[in-house]
């Protein structure tokens, strides 16, 4: 009976506990949710009374509306740049950086200082770095006999100007990490491998990007995630221009809700989005049985 009467009292205490994170997540996060759902299949403003209209919001996204397709092109075409050029250079910085060498946690610490600074202050400065009249690059641009180049006003250099911005970033999160996989992998395969005559770039295909595959596998979950989501640094450097040129879908979501009022419709494009991130992850999830290696 004292044994029952201790294990109830430890369930009563460990419920106690979990409760405040729970109600949380219910009235912050799970409860929002599921009314966004609801609200996805209604017509609703400020304007007017919520108004149930079925599936009509969702044909009318796949069907009805040319600016979606764009947005999604735009948010793709921003994925594709921003995630190869993050990793790529994450991991190159990785590597460069993981030797034990006078003032390198200086170095790490520049590196990552971006991430914690906020997307808007972040914005802001490259906003000014691209100005066309007086910015750093323009300056540059001059010293080498060339033009101002209108980075933030033109339909082909605009997105690439927000991929790099983004991508630099977020570059020292993924590099933390790659560290952190880099110096788990043992130093004796390297000597072996030098015995064995391996160049090093052979050592780093073969034992290198093995052994931090599955490191290489959660950053680009992460950074693709994120990279579909994106939507600060647009809102302050470009406005989605120019025209719907970085129209992207967390924008486009932002501008029907809350210039447009259509909460419905904006509800609607927010889970289009969500089954697109879900469909790219488990896609990712079941690929990664092909390249990723976990150590025995």
């Amino acid at each position: 009976m004292r044994i029952g009467s201790l294990r109830r009292t430890e369930m009563v205490y460990g419920y106690a506990f979990i409760l405040p994170i729970v109600l949380g997540f219910a009235l912050f996060l799970l409860g929002p949710i599921v009314y966004a759902f609801i609200m996805s299949f209604s017509n609703w403003s400020l304007m007017n009374n919520l108004e149930f209209v079925g599936a009509d919001n969702y044909t009318r996204a796949l069907t009805e509306d040319p600016v979606l397709w764009t947005t999604l092109r735009n948010t793709l075409y921003f994925s594709a740049g921003m995630v190869p050029i993050n990793i790529v250079a994450a991991l190159l910085l990785a590597l460069l950086l993981r030797r034990k060498l006078p003032g390198i946690g200086l170095f790490r610490t520049a590196i990552f200082t971006p991430v914690v600074v906020s997307f808007v202050v972040w914005s802001i400065v490259w906003k000014f770095i691209f100005a066309t009249d007086g910015g750093l690059v323009n300056l540059l641009v001059r010293q080498f006999g060339g033009t101002d180049i209108p980075w933030l006003y033109s339909m082909t250099w605009t997105m690439p100007v927000v991929i790099l911005v983004s991508a630099l970033k977020n570059v020292g999160m993924n590099m933390v990490i790659f560290l952190g996989a880099l110096q788990t992998v043992p130093t004796s395969y390297y000597e072996a491998a030098k015995i064995d005559g391996a160049s090093p770039w052979k050592a780093f295909r073969s034992i290198t990007l093995p052994l931090i595959s599955p490191a290489i596998f959660l950053t680009t979950i992460i950074t693709i995630i994120g990279s579909l989501k994106v939507f600060g640094q647009v809102y302050v450097m470009t406005q989605g221009g120019p025209g719907t040129s970085t129209y992207v879908m967390v924008y486009y979501i932002y501008r029907l809700a809350f210039r447009s009022f259509e909460f419905g419709y904006a509800s609607t494009i927010a889970f289009i989005l969500f089954f697109i991130i879900l469909l790219l992850t488990i896609v990712q999830w079941q690929l990664r049985r092909k390249w990723v290696h976990y150590e025995q």
